[in-house]
């Protein structure tokens, strides 16, 4: 990830949270500051399921590297 500090703080602040993967994704694809193979990339990761705190979605995808 390019911008990682400002991704991950988008999906501190910009998800609401709890939130579906359907939530997180779609909160994802507004954000004009992610490269589009980033985006790509957590679609691809991110497992389906509810997420209670920005730390799970981060767990989640950091399990898939």
């Amino acid at each position: 990830m390019s911008n990682t500090a400002e991704q991950l703080g988008h999906l501190k602040n910009h998800v609401k949270y709890p939130a579906s993967r359907t939530q997180v994704l779609s909160a994802c694809s507004e954000m004009s500051d992610w490269a589009p193979e980033d985006k790509e990339w957590v679609t691809k990761a991110l497992p389906e399921g509810t997420y209670a705190a920005p730390e799970e979605v981060i767990s989640a995808l950091l399990r898939t590297v």
